[in-house]
């Protein structure tokens, strides 16, 4: 049973991984997005991005939202931050428990995808994905700064 829910955990974090990484939304300084898009973004904004991960209720132990947060305790924040995001913040929803938010900063969509690949290439991501698989959903929201944003 372990073996099988650490087996579709895996899957299913490929999967969200492949949709993240094939979203090609544009995102990051204004010269890097279309008229229509640029006309509000600063020049110089950072790419943002918004992850929502809602956990599967826990099964024998495996998975649950005690474990994503443990896994984010110990090493997932880390490892992104050694890759080069910046991990802005993450969040604990309080009208739905079992999800999870988080915002990333990276210079612009190119050093983003740079970060994705080294992070999913990293063996102490595997390493720690193996030790608390959560099976999730995944929302992703790319963003670029205003330019009246105090936080660019």
């Amino acid at each position: 049973m372990y073996k099988l829910i650490l087996s579709l955990a895996a899957s299913l974090f490929i999967a969200t991984f492949a949709s993240a990484q094939g979203n090609m939304d544009p995102c990051g300084p204004s010269g890097d997005l279309s008229t229509e898009l640029s006309s509000n973004v600063d020049a110089g904004s950072r790419c943002f991005e918004i992850r929502m991960y809602t956990a599967e209720p826990a099964v024998d132990g495996v998975g649950g939202i005690d474990n994503l947060h443990q896994r984010f305790r110990e090493e997932e924040v880390a490892i992104f931050e050694k890759h080069g995001a910046e991990v802005i913040a993450v969040w604990q929803r309080l009208d739905d428990p079992n999800t999870l938010v988080w915002m990333l900063a990276y210079r612009n969509r190119a050093h983003r995808q740079e970060v994705w690949a080294a992070f999913a290439a990293d063996p102490a991501w595997e390493a720690l994905r193996e030790k608390y698989p959560v099976p999730l959903s995944a929302e992703v929201y790319m963003m670029s700064a205003t330019d009246y944003s105090n936080l660019k």
